[in-house]
């Protein structure tokens, strides 16, 4: 169970501030560490182009409205509007659980993504280091490593990312939703600016590691018009392959993002909503597997067609993450992979100066 931290780590005191955003306002963060029996989780969805993930966090302070993550904050008893961004829970022995279940004799050595939920990079990391402390796992045993982040956080480990892509294989998608970091302010208000991300993306690519863009989701009526310029920043930055995907709208979803969207462009919000009732067949969501992460329609065609010529144009592959390729992995004992890349997860390192409610 999620203990309570009467006085958790501040992130903006620790040594990577630079790669944060500005603290959130007077909302109150409230942090809760717990130590995992298990981390590798699998799934069998079609709509998902991986097979195992590994979540170090539960919640999100990026507090995206559209985040599809939310109503996994029901099973802790909490709710999926507000305390989703503001009870985060911290696995502390992620990289210690990590390590033992790569030793089990089961373990093939799969591509592991993280993460497949709440952001790996989210600003609690930079005092945590539990992202760091599973990367470092990964490359003892040269275990193939996918990411998903909206956090420009992910530059500080461009030393452990490029060694696994020399060693086995790592990719970095930045998922970008907005073009102009002002308009994802109102949306995903405390995710580090697109243009923070695409600098870490050319960071990342100059490094040696494989970097891709995830234009997700596509809110129609919203974002769609950014498509092309949002795929040739990434080209400019490095990145060599695409995706997207379409707004999803769970049911409990629905009421944080339209409270926020008529908050944030009051003007646009009818607009937005038809548009989406348009890409998904009258509804506000489509939660068949196959179909919801997609759309139909006329305007979704369009989108699509958008997409795909400026994919081509840039020379973009339209993949979510790289095909399966022999394992890299190294049982452990097999080889030693010393390793002397700074503080480990966990260490004192860049948690000083914490204060509670930040």
């Amino acid at each position: 169970m999620p203990r309570p931290v009467s006085n958790p780590p501040n992130p903006w005191s620790s040594t990577h501030v630079t790669y944060l955003e500005e603290p959130p306002p007077a909302a109150t963060l409230q942090v809760f560490e717990e130590e995992a029996r298990s981390l590798i989780s699998e799934n069998d969805s079609p709509d998902l182009p991986f097979r195992y993930s590994v979540n170090p966090y539960r919640g999100c302070l990026h507090a995206c409205a559209y985040c599809y993550a939310r109503p996994s904050h029901q099973y802790l008893g909490w709710g999926a509007g507000t305390d989703f961004d503001r009870k985060i829970v911290v696995k502390t022995n992620a990289a210690a659980v990590l390590r033992r279940e790569l030793a089990r004799p089961s373990w093939g050595g799969d591509t592991l993504v993280l993460s497949g939920s709440v952001d790996c990079y989210q600003p609690l990391e930079a005092s945590y280091r539990i992202t760091r402390g599973l990367l470092e796992v990964c490359l003892e045993h040269r275990n193939p490593v996918g990411i998903i982040t909206k956090g420009a956080l992910v530059r500080r480990d461009v030393d452990v990312l490029a060694e696994l892509a020399r060693k086995a294989r790592a990719k970095v998608v930045l998922s970008v939703t907005f073009a102009d970091d002002e308009m994802a302010r109102k949306i995903e208000p405390y995710a580090s600016r697109p243009s923070l991300r695409f600098e870490a993306m050319r960071a990342l690519s100059e490094a040696g590691v494989s970097t891709g863009i995830s234009i997700s989701p596509v809110i129609p009526g919203l974002n769609d018009p950014d498509i092309p310029e949002l795929l040739g920043r990434a080209r400019e930055a490095g990145a060599t392959s695409a995706f997207m995907q379409a707004l999803r709208l769970p049911r409990e979803v629905l009421p944080v993002f339209d409270e926020r969207l008529e908050a944030a462009l009051p003007g646009q919000a009818e607009k937005v909503r038809r548009a989406i009732r348009e890409m998904r067949g009258g509804k506000m969501n489509e939660s068949a597997f196959g179909a919801r992460m997609t759309g139909e329609g006329r305007r979704w065609e369009a989108i699509q067609q958008l997409f795909t010529i400026h994919c081509r144009k840039l020379g973009l592959d339209e993949s979510r993450m790289a095909e399966e390729e022999k394992t890299t992995f190294v049982r452990r004992g097999q080889q030693a992979l010393p390793l002397d890349l700074g503080p480990r997860a966990g260490s004192s390192g860049g948690r000083s100066g914490a204060r509670s409610g930040q």
